[in-house]
């Protein structure tokens, strides 16, 4: 074992993030539709769009998800592909 616990740091961090439910719904939703809007988010999740904006926050924060303008819309994808496979490997 190594006790050179900084190189651990970034991936702790990483799941911090993610070991929320909502959360993880969101990015476990982006992985199955490859991108999608926040309205779409909020009707499929049935949270009040804030509390949704702080959660992609966090993930936007991160790093796990990127938005991508769209006209008056931002679709968003996950950008970090070792999230997408660890929510393959969880679900």
């Amino acid at each position: 074992m190594e006790k050179d616990f900084m190189k651990y740091n970034e991936k702790a961090e990483l799941l911090k993030v993610l070991a929320h439910p909502v959360r993880l719904c969101i990015v476990k939703g982006l992985l199955e539709t490859g991108e999608c809007n926040v309205t779409h988010m909020q009707n499929c999740l049935e949270i009040p769009q804030s509390t949704l904006s702080q959660h992609i926050q966090k993930l936007r924060t991160a790093g796990i998800i990127e938005g991508r303008r769209n006209g008056l819309e931002i679709n968003y994808r996950i950008s970090n592909p070792l999230v997408i496979d660890l929510i393959k490997a969880l679900f």
